[in-house]
Formats: C-alpha cells, sequence, structure tokens
C-alpha cells in the first residue's frame, strides 16, 4: 500500500510517503518538507502567534496536497514537542483536524522514544543485542533503552537543540556567557534522569538518529577521523567548542549544516557531549531509521494482525 506519514515537527512539517506491506521495508517513494521552525513562534505565555498558525496551517495545508497528488492511500499525521507543548497546541489541531479533514494526533515524548528505538531495533536487527538509541529533535531529547523491540526505559527531555538556541544562545557569534549558562542547562536537565539510564547504561551498541546527529557525525568525518557514520566522544568535544566559536555565515559553509540549522547545530553538539560524556559512551552509530519509520512499521504491525 502507499502509506503517508506526515511529520509536524518543531522545526519541520515533514511529509515522506512509503510504498510498503506488512513485513516489508518501508522504502520511500516521495518525500515534501517545508522549513517552520514552530518553537521561534511561541510568545511569553508559550502560545503560537497568529503568524506562526498561518505558517503551520499552510504547510500542512501544501503536504497534504502533495500526499493527494501522489495518490497516498492512507496517511499519517503526528505532531510532536512544538505543539505538544504550546498553550494553545490543543485548540490548534483540533481547527487542522475539522479544516482539512484529517486526524492529527499528538505524540507523547515516551511515544517518540518507543517508536524511534522500534526502528532502530529493526535496522540493526536481533543480533545487535541491547541498544541505547538517542535522538535530538528541535524541540527534545529522547533516549531509550532495551533488548527487545519495546524499549525497557524510555525518556524524554526538553532538550531540543531549537528551544535549547531560542532560549539560552546569545549574540553571532554566542557568548561565552550564554554557553555555559546552556551546558549549566543541559547537565540540569540531564540529573533527573540519570539514574534511571545509569542501570541500563551498559548496552551493546549506542544509537544516533535524527537530522542533527546525522549532521554531527558528518562533521565528525570530515573534521576527525571517521565516515561520516559514527561520532565519538574525543570528537564531539572538540567539536562542540569549535563550533560555538564559529558565526552562523561560517557554519552554514559547513557540509550538511543548512542555514535554518547553522544556529541551532551548536546547541544540538552541547546535548550530544552531555550525553555520551554523562553516560560514558565512547562512540554513537548513527542509523538511518528514526521517528516516521518507527511509526510505518509500528502501523503495519497493526494492519497485519
Amino acid at each position: 500500500m502507499r502509506l503517508g506519514v506526515l511529520d509536524v515537527g518543531s522545526n519541520t512539517v515533514h511529509l515522506q510517503v512509503v510504498d510498503t506491506h506488512p513485513g516489508a521495508r518501508p522504502n520511500p517513494t516521495f518525500n515534501h518538507k517545508e522549513e517552520l521552525r514552530l518553537t521561534e513562534y511561541l510568545d511569553g505565555e508559550n502560545n503560537i502567534s497568529k503568524d506562526g498558525i498561518a505558517a503551520l496551517r499552510n504547510a500542512i495545508k501544501n503536504a497534504i496536497a502533495h500526499s493527494k497528488s501522489v495518490k497516498t492511500e492512507e496517511l499519517l499525521p503526528f505532531a510532536t514537542s512544538a505543539l505538544r507543548e504550546a498553550s494553545n497546541g490543543p485548540e490548534i489541531i483540533l481547527d487542522i483536524n475539522k479544516d482539512y479533514d484529517i486526524d492529527l494526533q499528538v505524540l507523547t515524548g515516551e511515544e517518540e522514544a518507543k517508536l524511534t528505538f522500534l526502528a532502530a531495533r529493526r535496522w540493526f536487527g536481533w543480533s545487535s543485542g541491547r541498544l541505547l538509541v538517542i535522538d535530538i529533535g528541535g524541540g527534545s531529547l529522547e533516549i531509550a533503552s532495551g533488548v527487545d523491540e519495546s524499549p525497557q526505559v524510555a525518556v524524554s527531555l526538553p532538550l531540543g537543540a531549537s528551544r535549547l538556541t531560542k532560549n539560552h544562545l546569545e549574540g553571532d557569534p554566542f557568548t561565552a556567557k550564554s554557553i555555559r549558562n546552556l551546558r549549566d542547562h543541559i547537565e540540569g536537565q540531564l540529573e533527573s534522569v540519570l539514574p534511571t539510564l545509569v542501570k541500563h547504561e551498559d548496552s551493546d551498541r549506542a544509537i544516533a538518529t535524527s537530522k542533527t546527529l546525522r549532521t554531527l557525525a558528518r562533521l565528525c568525518g570530515d573534521w576527525y577521523d571517521g565516515n561520516g557514520k559514527i561520532i565519538t566522544l574525543d570528537a564531539i568535544r572538540k567539536m562542540s567548542s569549535r563550533l560555538a566559536e564559529m558565526d552562523s555565515d561560517e557554519r552554514t559553509k559547513l557540509p550538511g549544516v543548512s542555514a535554518n540549522r547553522a544556529r541551532q547545530i551548536v546547541a544540538g553538539a552541547f546535548v550530544t557531549e552531555s550525553v555520551m560524556r554523562n553516560l560514558d559512551l565512547e562512540k554513537l552509530e548513527i542509523c538511518p531509521w528514526a521517528l516516521r519509520e518507527g511509526l510505518i512499521l509500528k502501523y503495519m504491525d497493526w494492519t497485519e494482525h
């Protein structure tokens, strides 16, 4: 069947269409993506502004049109942290579902972590043993660990790269003071889940998903030893400081770093470094599958049963 997944994230509205069936690999046949950065439309009361709502509705309208143009049989729309945490999120979603005749559902942070873990498990297989999976989005950080297809622990923290950049980083290049504040904030957030995660840190493989982590892996390969598919602790320590010293124009010229992500890649690097250091991880392996693929796999399992 031709299945569409509409991912309304903190950074983008991304439509991915796949041709698949139960038990099959979800092969993408069509992609449409619009940069949105919803977190930048939040006001002091955590409401998405009128301009943000208009931009969101337009992006969803375009995605639905593209979905129909490629004859998608089923559309699975979901939203993550930006809409999940916005004060007017429920009202926005209600209007979108009514006006566009879709069923946009909000995933919890734990659901995000579990679906991403499922995708990594299917990609690496049972022989990979216990997995620790890390995903850095625009609004949140998800970490999951386990030996089965459902993780034994799945946590979500408000440590997304876009959110952290908006709330903590100042200047261009970023000021030393704001960098220190950012790092202190990250450490403080991680402290709340470390006791749970340390119990599961003895994993066979540590896996990284998401655009932010794929970009960091590519930079690791270009700047230090590597093939662009791993992030080492030594490299991310050096890279974090190096990226922070650059201005946005300099970072935009780096391979794989778009203008829209040039500012937030610094926060993503510091989150990665903190997670790896606190969990004593020497390297992260990149998994090309993540949340969208996990949702597709889960849906096809349900369809088969």
